[in-house]
């Protein structure tokens, strides 16, 4: 009796760790003096619009009946976010986010702990471009007559429109720190950035390493190249915890509806060209307004 109320306990403390942790990953702000974090208000859900034309790899990709996560609708928002001129329209790109959440809580609940940070970043994205349609709205209505010469200004398009148009206004209004966190949307969209960096290179892993290696094991070393270096010890123990209680790399194979390793390679190959593709345009705005390292 003795060693199973110990296991409890035990178990008990890691859940409870884990949570404690995923809480510290992005900082909160209060909100109308409640301890609350204000991003939870903001919390709104998108249509999502059909491509007229089918997406690259729609052929090859369908959809997979009785499941939440569909790598077809992860798909199409990865191509919808590619704007013109090598931008990233910021909508299409956060609906990508969304999908990802849906398939990383597939895995488990210890990994659906993490997703809530995740969440946040949506959250808060959003909360910044409504704010901006609102105040320009209310500009508008103050001057209904009056033709704008705001550099800012982008025709139909607000300044949270796409991740070029958001680094460059954030950085013109002084709202990115480079030696402080701040709640920037520019800062935000880092961290999401690293993260799909990894979920990247667990897709490469899963389409090229041997079926032996476990679905824990690939993502321990992708998360070791790409999030630890940017993480405190404490996040890593707990993303330890929760790579050794990841699933078999059969519920991996379910998840983007084939049955065989051979089976899902194709369909690897076309979700990662598309994430790539997304993570180097995004990499590139960074990179050259040097935002690459935002503490």
């Amino acid at each position: 009796m003795r060693p199973h109320l110990h296991q409890c306990v035990v178990t008990s403390v890691v859940l409870c760790l884990l949570l404690f942790v995923s809480s510290l990953w992005l900082p909160q702000e209060r909100c109308d003096q409640s301890w609350r974090p204000c991003l939870s208000v903001y919390i709104t859900t998108k249509e999502i619009v059909h491509a007229e034309t089918p997406a690259p790899g729609s052929d090859v990709i369908g959809e997979c009946a009785g499941q939440r996560f569909q790598v077809s609708r992860l798909l199409h928002h990865l191509n919808s976010a590619l704007g013109p001129a090598s931008d990233v329209l910021l909508e299409p790109y956060l609906l990508c986010w969304e999908e990802l959440i849906k398939f990383m809580e597939s895995l488990g609940p210890l990994v659906g702990l993490f997703t809530n940070k995740v969440e946040e970043k949506i959250i808060l994205l959003r909360h910044l471009s409504q704010e901006e349609e609102e105040e320009e709205a209310a500009n508008h209505r103050s001057v209904p007559h009056q033709p704008t010469h705001n550099p800012q200004h982008t025709g139909p398009h607000h300044a949270y429109h796409s991740v070029r148009s958001m680094l460059e206004v954030e950085l013109k209004r002084g709202v990115v720190s480079f030696d402080s966190q701040t709640a920037s949307g520019s800062r935000t969209l880092l961290r999401l950035h690293r993260s799909l960096l990894w979920l990247q290179l667990l897709l490469e892993k899963l389409g090229a390493e041997p079926e032996e290696r476990s679905m824990g094991e690939l993502c321990r070393e992708a998360y070791l190249q790409v999030l630890a270096p940017h993480h405190p010890w404490l996040l890593q123990r707990a993303a330890e915890l929760v790579f050794r209680v990841m699933p078999e790399r059969a519920v991996f194979l379910q998840l983007v509806c084939v049955r065989k390793q051979e089976e899902a390679e194709p369909v690897i190959n076309i979700l990662v060209t598309a994430i790539r593709e997304v993570h180097r345009r995004t990499e590139r705005e960074l990179n050259i307004r040097n935002m690459l390292e935002l503490p």
